[in-house]
């Protein structure tokens, strides 16, 4: 059974949604992302993926008080990205209460303090994100655009210990129009081992199925959770 993981993206403290990762196209669902968090363990979640977008933005943690709420006070494995560059911001984070950390833009401008935090950690512990437009890694919130292949960019950190990849479509972000399942497939065919968490577009359950049809472990839900598509 696919595993899916609710989202939470936070933006001065309140829950949010982007499109395409664009922050001029914000919308904001929630003052409280803590009881977000309850309604979602409430439901029976297991685990969550929270997303500081102001830390992406400023490039070191921002929303770590919110972190440690939600972890603190509900039960849920919370895996923490956004702002991520140093390793204080990882310290800050796990000491807040993150399980797990998700580590995209330092893998691609500091590859060697990312593989030091996989080397110290564990690939149970720091996730690989490689967020995508056409395949290409893009960085720092999605505002900006690198030459790195997909593929590539995933085997190299394989090769080093990671074992957890999560993997956005910035194309179907909050798009609500269904989840790239050729990208998938093609990720899981070349890594089969990877525990492979999709991201980005998911508009229904018929999305989860065809996901878990395809083989993909996990997947991280935000909007079609806050606009009611999945309600369950």
């Amino acid at each position: 059974m696919i595993q899916v993981i609710p989202a939470i993206d936070i933006i001065d403290g309140k829950c949010v949604r982007l499109t395409k990762g664009d922050y001029a196209q914000k919308k904001v669902y929630s003052e409280n992302p803590l009881e977000v968090a309850k309604q979602f363990e409430g439901k029976g979640y297991t685990r969550l993926h929270v997303v500081d977008l102001d830390g992406a933005k400023a490039q070191h943690i921002v929303n770590h008080r919110t972190l440690e709420q939600i972890a603190t006070r509900t039960q849920l494995v919370v895996d923490f990205g956004g702002g991520l560059k140093a390793a204080n911001d990882l310290r800050i984070a796990f000491e807040c209460g993150a399980a797990m950390v998700t580590g995209g833009s330092i893998a691609v401008k500091n590859p060697d303090e990312f593989t030091r935090w996989v080397a110290c950690y564990g690939g149970d512990k720091i996730i690989l994100g490689a967020d995508v437009t056409d395949e290409k890694i893009a960085v720092c919130g999605w505002q900006e655009s690198t030459p790195l292949e997909l593929l590539p960019f995933i085997a190299g950190y394989v090769e080093k210990g990671v074992t957890q990849v999560i993997c956005t479509d910035i194309s179907k972000d909050g798009m609500l129009q269904g989840a790239n399942i050729a990208l998938y497939g093609k990720i899981l065919e070349r890594f089969p081992s990877l525990y492979l968490i999709a991201s980005g577009g998911v508009s229904g359950k018929s999305d989860l199925e065809e996901l878990q049809q395809a083989g993909v472990p996990a997947v991280i839900v935000g909007k079609a959770f806050y606009e009611l598509r999945i309600t369950n």
